[in-house]
């Protein structure tokens, strides 16, 4: 891991800077590895839970289905937008034969 900028520094700075960089590294393993202890920490309580409480797992499971399904109307507008957009151009094609309407 050669690094050109380190050739005008001292190897007393390398050192410094070489350290830094293990420490940061280190630090940020340290951050993933508590993130990812602290999520499944979650996710354990979020399955006990569910378990003890079916009506909660089944309001839970109501309001996904419900946000899947809006997002599927919403890229369903948008796809009906899009077969909409031959025509706009047309009309634009009218005032500027520049823009390719069909």
């Amino acid at each position: 891991m050669y690094n050109s900028e380190y050739d005008n520094l001292s190897f007393e700075e390398q050192l410094h800077v070489t350290e830094s960089l293990i420490r940061q590294r280190h630090n940020q393993q340290m951050f993933l590895r508590r993130n990812a202890q602290l999520l499944q920490q979650e996710l354990e309580l979020e399955a006990e839970l569910l378990e003890e409480n079916p009506e909660l797992a089944q309001i839970i499971h109501s309001l996904n289905m419900r946000e899947i399904q809006s997002n599927q109307r919403g890229v369903q507008n948008v796809l009906s937008v899009e077969e909409l957009t031959p025509k706009e151009q047309s009309v634009w094609s009218k005032f500027l034969p520049g823009l390719g309407g069909r």
